[in-house]
């Protein structure tokens, strides 16, 4: 039959939940440090507790060796000549254990130096089957009672521990009363210098995701399956879920009756906004359903092995996509998983002006690819500054004529050549003018060159008084030499 000290200890471990044994190994230590404390001694001291008469014996031990030169030691060996005069059975390499007396010499002082390790024992015993307990129970949803409130911190009962709820893991819309139950979720068990502490948490998209278990039948026996979530506590939690069942409405399940399901998880997390979305493989697909309540007008893949999306909708749905301090295309980044760039039309339209504005800019035709410009008349071109057919077709005749060495018939050759090869490039072919006729000009040519004697003054003045015109819009004049320059423009 056990004794009555053997009894205590184990009602004791019950009460803290740990293994009655390491109650007895704390009393025996606490023996062993009163013992040596008593006798002042470094011998190896070994405690036994008889669990049938609840005493507990103290001994020494020493390793037994066989002659007197191999004691190194006194205190921890002894020669096997003297280890039998205590035990006869004894044999070398064996251990003797020489008894202490303990019963009435220890005192009051020995006696509280146990009680103190006897505690210590036990509280590092229960700090550690906490740990041991809860450490396998992170992401598990608990029942805690709200115990006091310590700063931004909240404190809970959850059973066997206390545990923490720090404020980035509450929800901003949740205030607290004490003795309040409410369910928790275990993040993680950190080791402290006090113990264990259990972190828990309102805030994580797990505790949405036990709701749901906890409320939808159809997600606790698998036919609906929950495939992603993003929140952000005490604002707005979006959900995507899929049916493995073709007669199941997902969406539908989750909702419930006029809305039923979804309030009573709404009710729970203190009215937290709750998006339902039905999953899709395909990411375009997905980013549409994900930006809801938004509609979107088309959605492109950048980049797939980035996992880039650029998402265009109306311009009056632009602000409805984004969402509160762009909450929602947030969420709907963090459900998908994906770079979300979100555009409205106008900005999109005004992107493709600038990327086509800039391939135009960028193409470039060197002279030589016009027939009919000769070496000598590209290279006078060039030493201006002008390289290409573009910056050519854009100058006026009087900026090629205030080129060194160009005249009149030098501008008509460069408006020819121009016309024609710009006339190829479209599927036409360039005509030579007529002779002897000539062509309306959008504005007369200012010549470079001072007049040639005996040549009629008036048609200068008329050439100076009209408009220049580009290079473009110039109609050759017809060949017979400068007489003919000084022809009237046909009506």
């Amino acid at each position: 039959m056990a004794s009555e000290l053997y009894n205590t200890i184990d009602a004791l471990s019950r009460e803290k939940g740990i293994d009655p044994q390491i109650v007895v190994s704390a009393v025996e230590d606490a023996i062993v440090v009163a013992t040596r404390k008593y006798y002042k001694t470094q011998e190896n001291l070994r405690a036994e507790l008889d669990k049938d008469t609840g005493k507990i014996r103290a001994f020494a031990v020493k390793t037994v060796v066989e002659s007197p030169e191999q004691v190194e030691d006194p205190l921890l060996q002894v020669t096997l000549e003297e280890a039998r005069k205590v035990d006869p059975k004894v044999e070398v390499g064996g251990e003797l254990q020489i008894p202490k007396v303990t019963e009435g010499i220890l005192g009051r002082i020995a006696a509280q130096l146990a009680k103190q390790v006897i505690f210590q024992k036990v509280r590092e015993a229960e700090r550690d089957t906490v740990y041991n307990e809860y450490i396998s129970r992170v992401g598990e949803i608990v029942n805690a009672t709200v115990k006091r409130v310590e700063g931004p911190d909240v404190i809970f009962d959850i059973g066997k521990a206390e545990s923490r709820m720090p404020r980035k893991e509450q929800s901003r819309l949740e205030s607290f009363a004490i003795g309040e139950r409410v369910r928790v979720i275990i993040v993680r068990v950190e080791k402290a210098s006090k113990g264990p502490q259990v972190v828990v948490s309102r805030a994580a998209p797990e505790l949405v995701q036990h709701l749901f278990q906890t409320e939808v039948p159809e997600i606790y026996d698998g036919t609906v399956v929950i495939r992603a979530i993003a929140r952000e506590a005490g604002e707005r939690t979006k959900i995507a879920v899929m049916s493995k069942d073709k007669d199941v409405d997902a969406v539908g399940a989750c909702v419930g009756m006029k809305g039923m399901r979804v309030q009573s998880i709404i009710r729970e997390l203190r009215g937290e906004k709750i998006d339902i979305i039905e999953y899709h493989e395909d990411p375009v697909t997905f980013a549409e359903k994900a930006l809801q309540p938004a509609k979107v007008s088309r959605v492109t893949v950048i980049d797939p092995s980035e996992k880039h999306l650029e998402v265009v909708v109306d311009d009056t749905q632009l602000s409805l996509a984004i969402g509160k301090k762009g909450q929602n295309v947030r969420l709907a980044a963090k459900l998908l998983g994906w770079k979300i760039d979100i555009k409205s039309e106008e900005e999109k339209r005004q992107e493709v002006e600038q990327q086509m504005s800039a391939l135009t800019s960028q193409t470039a035709t060197p002279l030589d690819n016009v027939p009919g410009l000769g070496e000598g008349l590209i290279e006078k071109l060039a030493a201006a500054g002008i390289a290409t057919v573009e910056a050519l077709a854009d100058m006026t005749p009087e900026q090629l004529e205030a080129i060194e060495g160009i005249g009149p018939k030098t501008v008509e050759k460069i408006s020819l050549a121009v016309n024609n090869y710009f006339s190829s490039l479209e599927g036409g072919e360039g005509t030579p003018l007529p002779e002897g006729e000539a062509q309306e000009v959008a504005g007369e040519e200012v010549a470079a060159e001072p007049p040639i004697e005996g040549e009629n003054q008036e048609v200068a003045a008329a050439a100076e008084e009209t408009e220049p015109g580009s290079v473009n819009d110039l109609a050759a004049e017809a060949e017979g030499g400068e007489e003919e320059a000084s022809a009237e423009p046909k009506e």
